[in-house]
């Protein structure tokens, strides 16, 4: 399996850029960000590379008119060792949660640990979203509970769940290589009760969750959260993450549309989650 590496480059050094284009890239088939200064690298799938979508993208970037970029195909790497090189430190949440990978040392004992080799995944814990999420699964009654996590990179909030008591989980990903990373940091956390699928909502029709967590963003969030409302128990949870705390108004009032009310939301440097229920 081949990738190509973009290095892009910002015209400022305002931190959100990255965010927002990771967001973006993740959108026409990106799998893997590291910030750098004043840039972004980010890595695709060579077979999934579609220049003309990236450059319209890049074109349409109204938040930095003068971004520019680099690429080169690398060979088939150690990502494990990629990782270790770069930003992927152990992290604690909430003094009760420790996310760690096999090659690290020296962890702190605390009442949940969670060993993620992410490869090129998403779901380190170490963005606020996922942060977030992690601390909201601390806070959770999740026993005996039908758990979905969608969009679940690395599975990292599902495994939580399942260490947190939750009977039967189901994590969804659109893309095939979260899917197989999940399922070895699954076994990695000698956890049997999640079922891992490939696809998207179209999954979920017909099932039903007492518990729905969607860390994705935006966009996927008002497209999918009629579905979401759908696939809720009468007294289910709707738990969302991967935007910006700008985004909240709109997202509160598509969940209206389909029955949703918020309970409260949270955020963390303008990223932002939601705890939505049904009605009634």
């Amino acid at each position: 399996m081949t990738y190509t590496i973009f290095r892009f480059q910002f015209s400022s050094s305002e931190e959100f850029l990255s965010d927002v284009l990771s967001a973006l890239l993740g959108e026409v088939g990106f799998e893997s960000f590291v910030r750098v200064s004043n840039g972004l690298e980010a890595y695709i799938q060579s077979k999934n590379l579609k220049i003309a979508k990236i450059e319209r993208l890049i074109s349409d970037f109204e938040y930095d008119k003068k971004l520019t970029y680099t690429k080169e195909e690398i060979e088939d790497k150690n990502w494990n060792e990629e990782w270790e090189k770069h930003y992927f430190e152990p992290i604690v949440i909430d003094d009760k949660c420790v996310i760690h990978s096999s090659f690290h040392k020296d962890i702190p004992d605390l009442e949940y640990e969670i060993i993620i080799d992410p490869k090129m995944s998403f779901g380190t814990g170490h963005h606020e979203t996922t942060a977030l999420m992690v601390s909201e699964i601390l806070r959770m009654d999740l026993e005996g509970k039908a758990v979905l996590d969608m969009g679940c990179g690395t599975s990292v909030l599902a495994i939580l769940a399942a260490k947190r008591g939750a009977k039967k989980i189901t994590a969804i990903d659109i893309d095939d290589w979260c899917v197989d990373n999940s399922l070895e940091n699954i076994a990695l956390n000698n956890v049997r009760n999640i079922d891992v699928l490939l696809g998207d909502a179209k999954l979920l029709r017909g099932k039903k969750f007492d518990i729905i967590i969607a860390n994705i963003n935006r966009n996927i969030l008002l497209n999918d959260m009629g579905i979401y409302a759908k696939s809720l128990s009468k007294s289910g949870e709707l738990y969302m993450s991967g935007f910006y705390s700008e985004d909240m108004s709109s997202l509160e009032n598509e969940g209206a549309k389909h029955g949703l009310s918020v309970v409260y939301t949270k955020a963390k440097n303008n990223w932002s989650m939601m705890k939505m229920k049904l009605n009634g």
